[in-house]
Formats: C-alpha cells, sequence, structure tokens
C-alpha cells in the first residue's frame, strides 16, 4: 500500500517527498555496506588497543555476519506481517545505538556484541527497505531506475568505507564504529515523516513460529560453521557435524514449509527459473567479489607495502563507477532486459579477474589494476541491480518482503561462504616456515585468484540459461475476457522476459 504522497505523478516524475522516501531507504542501505568494508582496516588498531587475538579481532567482522546473514529470511517475512515502515524504522534505530556502543565500549566482547546486534538489526532494515521500495514504486522503468539507484548506494558505501575508514582510524578506530550513528539517527528521523505505511498482512493461517524458529538456527548455524571451517579445519569433526546439523535442519525447514498455511518462505516463489538465477546470481557474484577483495588487499597491504587509504584509493575507481551509473542503469534494464545486463556483467568480472591474474611484486598500475577496477567496477554496476530488478518483478506485494530477504541471505551467505573457500584454498597453498619470500606469498594467492574467477564463470554460464529461455519463450494468447487472468498471465510473461 502506497501513500498519495509517495505514488509518481501521472508523467512518471517523482514528487519531492517520493525522492526523500527513496534517500531514507539509500542512506540505510549504503550505512549497512559502509559499516562491513569500513571495520577492516581498524583491526589492527582494535586489536592493539583492546589486546585482541587474532581470532578474537575475526569475530568482530563475523559477529556482524552471523547476525546479518542468520537473521535475513526472518527479518524479510517479519516485515511483510508486521510492517514494512514499522519494522524498518525499529531496526534502523537499533543500528544507531549499536553503533553508539560500539564506539565507546573497552571491551572486546561488548564489541563483538555490539557488531551481532547491528547485524541482527541489518537484516531487517535490507530486506524491509527493499520491500518498501518494490511496493511504492510501480513495476517497469520507474522501479528499475529506484533499484539502480538503490543498489549502487550500497556498491558505493562499501567504497567508500575503505577510504573513510583509512582516513578515521588514523586518529582513532572508535571514529569508525561511530560515524555510522549519527547518519542513522538523521534517516530515522526522515523516516519517521516521510516513508509510506504499509498495511499488515494477515496471516490467516497462523504465524509460521516453528519455521522461523528452524530457518533462522539453520542460516544461523550455517554462516556460523563457514565462518569457523578455516580456523577449525574443513575436515574436523566439529565442521563435519555441524554442515550435517546444518542439513537436518533445512529437511526440517522444506518439510514444516510444504505444510504451513503461512510459510515463512513459499517454496513455489523458486519454481520461476528467473527467481532461481537470480538467487544463484547473487550467490556467486558477491562471493567472487568478496573473496577478490580480500585477496587484492592483502596483495596490496602486505606484499606491496601500501597503507590503508593508498589501498582504499586504488578501489576508488570502481566504486566511482558505480555510484555514476546509478541514475543511468535504470534505463539500460528497461531497454535491454535484465538476464542480458546480468550475462554482460558476470563476463566483465571475470574478465577483470583473468586481467588480475598477471599480478607480480612491481606491478604497472595503469596496466593491471587500474583496467581490472574498471571491468569489475562495470560489471558491478550492471549486475548487481539487474539481480534485485530480476528478483522482485512479477511478485505480489505481500511477498515482497519474503524475496527481499531471500535475496539478501544469497548475498550474505554467498559472500561468508566463498570467502572461506578463497581462503582456505591460500592457506592450504601457503609457504612453511616463518620467514617466507614475497614471492612464495604472492604464488599461494594465485589458486585463491583463481577459484574467484571459476566462481564467477560458474555465475555466468548460469545466467546464460536466462539467454536461452527468452529464445524458446512460446508465445501466449490471453482471452480478452479475463482481465484478472489477463493481468496475471501479463506479470508471468514480465518474469519471463527478465
Amino acid at each position: 500500500m502506497t501513500s498519495p504522497l509517495t505514488t509518481p505523478t501521472s508523467e512518471g516524475r517523482w514528487t519531492p517527498r517520493l525522492w526523500g522516501t527513496l534517500l531514507v531507504l539509500c542512506a540505510a542501505m549504503f550505512l549497512d555496506a559502509l559499516d562491513v568494508s569500513m571495520v577492516g582496516v581498524a583491526l589492527p588498531s582494535i586489536g592493539a588497543d583492546l589486546g585482541l587475538s587474532t581470532s578474537a579481532l575475526q569475530w568482530i567482522v563475523s559477529g556482524y555476519i552471523l547476525g546479518y546473514g542468520g537473521l535475513l529470511l526472518l527479518g524479510g517475512r517479519t516485515a511483510d506481517l508486521l510492517g514494512r515502515r514499522q519494522v524498518f524504522l525499529v531496526a534502523l534505530g537499533v543500528f544507531a545505538l549499536a553503533s553508539l556502543l560500539g564506539g565507546l565500549v573497552d571491551s572486546g566482547p561488548l564489541l563483538i556484541a555490539s557488531r551481532f546486534v547491528k547485524g541482527l538489526s541489518a537484516a531487517f532494515t535490507a530486506p524491509a527497505g527493499l520491500s518498501i521500495i518494490t511496493t511504492t514504486f510501480p513495476e517497469g522503468p520507474l522501479r528499475n531506475r529506484a533499484l539502480a539507484i538503490y543498489t549502487t548506494c550500497g556498491a558505493t558505501g562499501y567504497s567508500m568505507g575503505l577510504v573513510f575508514s583509512g582516513l578515521l582510524t588514523e586518529a582513532s578506530w572508535r571514529l569508525t564504529m561511530l560515524l555510522p550513528a549519527p547518519i542513522a539517527l538523521i534517516a530515522l528521523i526522515a523516516g519517521l515523516k516521510l516513508l509510506p505505511r504499509s498495511e499488515r498482512e494477515r496471516a490467516e493461517g497462523g504465524y509460521d513460529i516453528p519455521g522461523a524458529v528452524l530457518g533462522t538456527a539453520s542460516m544461523l548455524l550455517l554462516v556460523f560453521t563457514v565462518v569457523e571451517a578455516p580456523e577449525v579445519g574443513w575436515g574436523s569433526a566439529r565442521t563435519i557435524l555441524s554442515f550435517a546439523a546444518v542439513a537436518v535442519l533445512l529437511a526440517a525447514f522444506v518439510a514444516v514449509e510444504r505444510r504451513s498455511p503461512s510459510p515463512l518462505v513459499r517454496l513455489g516463489v523458486l519454481r520461476s527459473g528467473p527467481q532461481v538465477r537470480a538467487q544463484l546470481g547473487a550467490l556467486t557474484f558477491v562471493g567472487s567479489y568478496i573473496g577478490f577483495q580480500f585477496l587484492v588487499t592483502l596483495y596490496m597491504q602486505q606484499l606491496l607495502g601500501w597503507s590503508a587509504l593508498h589501498t582504499a584509493l586504488a578501489f576508488l575507481p570502481a566504486g566511482a563507477l558505480v555510484a555514476l551509473s546509478a541514475t543511468k542503469v535504470g534505463a539500460v534494464i528497461d531497454r535491454f532486459g535484465t538476464a542480458r545486463l546480468i550475462v554482460l556483467g558476470f563476463a566483465l568480472m571475470v574478465a577483470g579477474y583473468v586481467l588480475f591474474l598477471r599480478i607480480d611484486l612491481d606491478p604497472v598500475y595503469a596496466a593491471v589494476i587500474l583496467p581490472t577496477m574498471l571491468l569489475v567496477g562495470s560489471g558491478f554496476a550492471l549486475t548487481f541491480p539487474s539481480l534485485n530488478v530480476q528478483a522482485t518483478n512479477g511478485v505480489d506485494e505481500h511477498e515482497q518482503g519474503m524475496v527481499s530477504g531471500l535475496l539478501n541471505t544469497s548475498v550474505q551467505v554467498g559472500g561468508a561462504i566463498f570467502l572461506a573457500v578463497v581462503t582456505a584454498v591460500v592457506t592450504a597453498h601457503s609457504p612453511e616456515g616463518g620467514n617466507p619470500s614475497p614471492q612464495a606469498v604472492l604464488d599461494s594467492y594465485r589458486p585463491g585468484l583463481v577459484v574467484v574467477t571459476l566462481i564467477a564463470l560458474a555465475g555466468l554460464l548460469i545466467t546464460l540459461t536466462g539467454l536461452r529461455s527468452r529464445r524458446n519463450r512460446p508465445s501466449v494468447v490471453v482471452a480478452a475476457s479475463a482481465p484478472k487472468e489477463a493481468e496475471r498471465e501479463e506479470a508471468e510473461r514480465v518474469a519471463v522476459r527478465d
């Protein structure tokens, strides 16, 4: 349900209230990405100040991922059932408070706890914000433009987080924790006035409490297992038993969802080819990029001796390219469709990863690093907005939160799983001994870069099937005497087209 004040004019122009709504949602998306990227550069300073070990520092990052990735399915469905505006604003307030706490604590466990709470709150703001967009902007050019701006704000936040962290950490790591708090507070105040109210969905069959418990438990355990596996060993009894428990929980979750009259996730939505390709595309797309960014950061700082700020500036061309394309990608999606742009975006990223395999201990920035960043940035600008559009097109309004939660779960779980895989591959090829040569360290990075390239290539092959579906799509004749049925079939044609 949209407010008249946030409805586009008959000419398709956006009202000031509509722009304000989008900016509030973009601010939350920007903060989520900003928070992920800023903490990485600050970890050495945090460890020195609070006396934390390397394993404890890992949980400052992993705690956020655990809360975020583990609760997204619940967050998406909660937004549908309790109201998207209410869920978004409450979660944004919790995010602001947790940011303030994280910048003031003097204890490692309290800092990790604040990071978990921030991840938990982001698990509710992300799907709620995305579903507010998809229910406020009508499907088609207006929504495509809004989603393009929204998703590129996330990419911009990630890139700017690296730069901000490099600058703020020079003064104090606490500033990197405190920065999101005032931004979140301003967005919260603006959101109270601007965000449209939405009707709550009537859960006629009751609330799916068993599904919520099983879905949340399975995602929490999966993310926890993947995060811990490189430390305790992929072949250890603990890891194997943990993965087995995840499989049991997921099987029980599917069984419950198939029988529930009001499921947390309606499994029928995954019968759509475009939906499945969007989810798998998000999984491989983000997984490959996070692994790439991790290895590039190690390469630049540990082998080339670049500062945190120098490293951040090396990533800036990719982020700037994404930011500059924000208002243009929607029109490109309108013209060419999501399937073609996703394939092209994956192809550009694969090309960038392959080019980066040429790195050595004395790289020429203009010949290798800059072209790689431009290729990866172009791929990001095309792929990420298109995946969001494809996942939400043709979905009923009352299920937008659920689908948004699924997509964000694919993003977070893909990042966690494939980063752990890339880390394990690099560790397995690391030279033995306490003082390896720089060339030996570089040689241990190359297998990880190959894995990153293969992950992106898998995403490219999966999304290529969408082009084949377009060519093989049969024509559909809609009876003029059944307007409601015609509307449903038209929505199906749009979903298949994308």
